[in-house]
């Protein structure tokens, strides 16, 4: 090319070469996963949506080579969007692109039963068996989503006799890998999918490439939400029963995203975007996330718009304040409850004395029966604090009379005295709801006792030259003598620090020591990660009830029929340091109540598109955003949470009529200290032609204050329902105030 005589030719040959120039030059550096967000997709064809998003992805890395190399995942079914590997510049040059609406790194998340059911009135064998298990059919067809750590399909809890073929609005797949064929998909588990973009070589060989689960937590999940119907199970004989889901009769599909790493459970944003992604195009009804996740996930939502109901759990943070995951206003977030059972353990002293604490101690089949043992003081139990004790073959007393992190304190005891040979353990400690801390005592007897007891076995040991005792295998109690439910003392509490308002958590359930399927057998496990699926199944089972019920009227129905009292007609309590009566903050509606659920009466009714209205968008280029947006107490949500009262103000709401065609309901208000409340009207008819009422609740500070949080309620009542959604208001007298001193 003779580019003398073509100055045109030799400019523009300058400019390509300038432009490769500073291309190959962004393009140097480490690369790392970028979440790629383009707002609702384009195309209806899925396959047109990923070909946009290598065409874009070509545009700023020279080549649709390197582009099909750098992307991991492409998100074409519920939204539009991707993620790939990227330098830190290459990713500004795509953000700057006016289609893009957000480029975030990938991040790691954390994950978060042959009682509880009963506990909830959900009983299989009272005659007739409980109405809402009938209505539901157990859940038959209804489809939940398991986004987790995968699933063990031989285990009796996903047996498929006696169901029929899979619905056939199900558009999912059985995606075939190690050790799992095309035979480990059935008519229960309809569907699995698994997202291990990202994970290195050493960690693949420490993972089942598919959706087989080698952690177990998935699968305890599972089961937890839908498990089938199996009898005769219990570990070691302890909480004996019958091992089944919420909703037995629902599908499974399966998006296993959390992998084994090389100190924790490696869970990525970019994996869990794709599974809820997948999750919208195959057609599930429900999803159970027991995970920690970004607030603000644009996935999370476009599945609720989409019709699916997203299930989280609050986390396992308490019992400190302000630590809530997951507090988006279109998901449900799930507190941890308690349920009425508990495993006392008898301790025998040397002077006859009995005293009891709690335990999932067993005998080992080569023992025939327990025998006194020499007991001595260990202090903390520490390294330190036994230093120079002498604990071979005896029972040793830990005290704890500080708090610490509660799941370090108990497995570094156990660990201390087992490697000093100790015989036994009695620790004492204050309340936190960590039995399941004590699994690694195999081969010792571990008790759990409170602070007085402890001192008790102190006091003891004192007073005898040889002290000795006892310990009995842990027996099963249920009922009334156990006082639940209470809040789980790990529980995360409120108020959402992203957005306090929106009352949050929503709902609480139980997950404390539920007995589920891991693997082939069945095992404890305690966490938001067993209440988050309790929530699920139950959803599963109103949808098939409801199947016109929106989201929103199924979470109302949730929130507005919960329990706010234990089995005694007294207030629900909070494990806490001290324990206390609970509040919104902890459970939000309360606790929940399916068979009132089925049948709440009115409904707090939202349009999935409104939850974009009322939240001002940090990017404004989101397509779901509204120019005008209004403050967030204003959402049409079965709660109202008012940070900053510092006047007069008003707050909507509605009720859709969803029981009696006739009714009249009548406003009950409980006022939050040193607020009034008034709401207008006081008074709401229904009938065959006013089916939604409109409604206004004024709000007044009586105090100038900088205040804290106080709480009530509102409750529309009438001979057959009682409608009630929780109030938190904060009154303020100035910005950024900081009680800290």
């Amino acid at each position: 090319m003779d580019f003398h005589s073509s100055p045109r030719r030799f400019s523009a040959y300058l400019l390509l070469c300038l432009c490769l120039v500073i291309s190959i030059s962004r393009g140097y550096g480490s690369q790392k996963l970028y979440i790629v967000y383009l707002g609702e997709k384009k195309h209806d064809d899925a396959s047109l949506v990923t070909a946009s998003h290598h065409d874009m992805l070509s545009a700023i890395l020279g080549s649709k080579q390197e582009a099909l190399a750098s992307i991991t995942y492409s998100y074409k079914h519920g939204f539009s969007g991707f993620a790939a590997m990227l330098t830190d510049d290459q990713a500004q040059d795509l953000a700057e692109l006016p289609e893009v609406i957000s480029v975030t790194p990938n991040q790691n998340h954390d994950l978060m039963t042959t009682r509880s059911w009963d506990f909830l009135g959900m009983n299989l064998d009272h005659q007739p068996p409980n109405k809402l298990l009938q209505r539901s059919k157990y859940g038959e067809d209804v489809i939940i989503g398991i986004v987790d750590t995968g699933i063990w399909p031989e285990s009796r809890s996903f047996s498929d006799d006696g169901y029929g073929p899979i619905p056939s609005r199900w558009k999912g797949v059985c995606q075939l890998g190690q050790a799992w064929g095309s035979t480990n998909c059935s008519r229960k588990i309809i569907g699995a999918r698994y997202y291990p973009a990202g994970l290195d070589k050493a960690d693949q060989a420490n993972n089942y490439m598919s959706a087989r689960d080698i952690n177990g937590h998935g699968t305890h999940t599972a089961s937890t939400a839908a498990g089938a119907i199996v009898e005769g199970v219990s570990l070691h004989g302890l909480a004996a029963g019958v091992a089944r889901g919420g909703a037995p009769r629902a599908r499974l599909a399966v998006y296993k995203v959390a992998f084994e790493g090389p100190k924790k459970v490696q869970l990525a944003s970019a994996a869990l975007l794709a599974a809820l992604d997948d999750a919208i195009h195959d057609g599930v009804d429900i999803l159970s996330l027991s995970v920690v996740y970004n607030d603000n996930s644009f996935g999370s939502l476009h599945a609720v718009q989409k019709g699916i109901t997203v299930v989280y759990g609050a986390g396992n943070s308490g019992p400190r304040p302000q630590v809530m995951s997951n507090t988006a206003p279109w998901a449900i977030t799930v507190a941890t409850s308690k349920i009425d059972r508990s495993f006392p353990t008898a301790i025998t002293l040397g002077n006859n004395q009995t005293i009891v604490g709690q335990s999932l101690y067993y005998m080992l089949k080569n023992e025939s029966k327990s025998e006194f043992q020499p007991l001595v003081e260990g202090g903390s139990c520490s390294v330190e604090a036994l230093n120079g004790t002498e604990i071979n073959g005896k029972v040793v007393l830990c005290i704890k009379e500080t708090f610490g992190p509660p799941a370090d304190i108990i497995p570094d005891a156990i660990t201390n005295v087992k490697t000093g040979g100790a015989s036994g353990l009695i620790f004492a400690i204050y309340t936190f709801d960590k039995l399941l801390s004590t699994e690694d005592c195999v081969g010792m007897a571990c008790v759990i006792v409170d602070i007085d007891i402890g001192y008790q076995v102190a006091t003891y040991i004192g007073s005898q030259g040889s002290p000795i005792a006892k310990i009995e295998p842990a027996s099963t109690i249920t009922g009334v003598r156990v006082p639940a439910p209470r809040v789980a003392f790990f529980s995360s509490r409120g108020p959402s620090v992203k957005h306090p308002t929106v009352l949050k958590p929503d709902i609480a359930a139980p997950g404390v020591n539920i007995l589920a399927a891991t693997g082939d057998g069945y095992v404890f496990d305690s966490g938001a990660s067993m209440s988050t699926p309790h929530v699920a199944g139950i959803v599963a089972l109103l949808k098939a009830v409801h199947p016109d019920w929106s989201h929103a009227a199924l979470k109302s129905a949730i929130v507005t029929t919960a329990s706010t009292k234990d089995e005694h007609g007294m207030p629900m309590l909070a494990e806490a340091l001290p324990r206390k009566v609970a509040d919104p903050f902890d459970y939000g509606g309360g606790n929940i109540n399916p068979n009132a659920a089925a049948d709440p009466g009115l409904v707090y009714d939202i349009d999935p598109r409104d939850y974009s209205k009322f939240f001002a968008c940090t990017i404004q280029k989101y397509e779901i955003c509204n120019i005008s947006t209004s403050p967030a107490y204003q959402l049409n949500l079965p709660s109202i949470s008012i940070p900053e009262l510092r006047g007069p103000i008003k707050v909507q709401r509605a009720v859709t009529n969803v029981g009696e065609v006739d009714a009249v309901y009548r406003a009950d208000i409980q006022s939050p200290p040193g607020v009034k409340i008034k709401v207008d009207p006081p008074t709401l008819v229904f009938n065959a032609t006013k089916k939604v009422h409109a409604f206004k609740v004024s709000m007044t500070p009586l105090w100038k204050v900088q205040g804290d949080y106080t709480f009530g309620s509102l409750t529309w009542r009438n001979e057959h329902h009682s409608v009630r959604i929780p109030l938190a208001v904060r009154i303020t007298i100035q910005d950024f105030y900081a009680d800290v001193a």
